[in-house]
């Protein structure tokens, strides 16, 4: 299949790049097309140390620690309302943005969209393919669930950055990849079951 996955300026670029790194490895993926937003650059830079700042599939894949030249993932600028995503006529399975901020949902909601992640969102709404918003903000006000409940009526899957405990998690990315892993839920991916819950009943 393939993909389209945006990173935008919210909070938590470590659940892009385990994502990424996820699909990129799934062997379901073909391509993974990625459109990063300015604000997620400079994100990935405070929060993950990382360089991403326009960069090209080369950088992304050492930032993933890919092969150099692998390509699976296709990077898009921001302002290529000619690539691929852009067409409902591409065909792909939907899009992930992830994290998501509250200015790029409030965008896609209202149907405004200024840049290709906005589009992009806006052509799997049209096309009723699967578009999963991974929102990574605390606490939401009003407008914000208005939106997030707008898009869900409109067919876009909600996923907030929220990770379960019941699988024991005892580091930061056992946390992140229990998310991650409800991501790839969505589209069907298989991938560890090492945070699914199993079932086990309650001693009375």
């Amino acid at each position: 299949m393939d993909i389209t996955l945006a990173i935008t300026g919210a909070s938590g670029a470590i659940y892009a790049r385990r994502t990424l790194a996820l699909l990129a490895a799934s062997g379901r993926v073909e391509t993974i097309n990625l459109i990063v937003s300015s604000t997620a650059e400079v994100v990935a830079r405070v929060e993950l140390n990382a360089d991403i700042k326009n960069a090209g599939t080369a950088k992304i894949n050492a930032w993933l620690g890919l092969d150099a030249g692998s390509k699976l993932i296709r990077v898009w600028r921001l302002d290529n309302f000619a690539a691929k995503p852009s067409s409902g006529s591409y065909k792909q399975a939907g899009m992930i943005i992830v994290p998501c901020s509250m200015g790029t949902l409030g965008a896609i909601a209202s149907g405004a969209g200024t840049n290709l992640i906005h589009r992009a969102a806006d052509v799997c709404l049209k096309e009723r393919r699967k578009l999963v918003l991974v929102p990574r903000e605390t606490p939401y006000n009003a407008i914000h669930l208005e939106n997030m409940l707008r898009l869900s009526h409109a067919g876009a899957r909600i996923l907030p950055a929220s990770p379960s405990f019941y699988h024991k998690p005892a580091t930061i990315d056992e946390l992140v990849d229990h998310v991650c892993y409800r991501i790839l839920d969505q589209f069907d991916i298989p991938h560890s079951d090492a945070s699914a819950w199993t079932g086990e009943e309650v001693q009375q």
